[in-house]
């Protein structure tokens, strides 16, 4: 099995640290393929050129922000694959429809990982 290269995207209004970015880290995704984190260890990267090298862009989209609109749009400018994740009882934007049909929805962190880890697995 190939490694991917992940660009994770998300909104910076919550905490995405102990929700998004540890569990991804401490699950077999995180072992298995190169998952880039935008904001780990405070990093100030330009996403732009990063996401044009990714496999796969992972949105978590349970919370709008503009900046990560313009990374999604980006990603479907160079054709990149975008899945689009949610917490359950959110209602992410339709917009989102026009740059992707892959939607899943979680419950908690450990259901993210693993719905993530199959949707990832049957994409390969």
């Amino acid at each position: 099995m190939n490694c991917m290269k992940i660009f994770v995207s998300h909104s910076t209004n919550y905490d995405f640290t102990n929700e998004l970015y540890a569990p991804l880290r401490q699950s077999d995704l995180g072992t298995k393929n190169e998952i880039v984190l935008p904001h780990e260890n405070q990093q100030d990267i330009l996403t732009k050129d990063i996401i044009k090298g990714c496999d796969l862009v992972v949105a978590e989209v349970s919370y709008p922000s503009t900046g990560h609109g313009i990374e999604l749009g980006w990603a479907d400018m160079f054709k990149i694959p975008i899945v689009c994740i949610h917490k359950e009882g959110s209602e992410p934007s339709r917009s989102l429809r026009k740059i992707t049909h892959d939607f899943i929805t979680y419950k908690d962190k450990n259901d993210m990982t693993a719905r993530l880890s199959k949707y990832i697995a049957e994409e390969k």
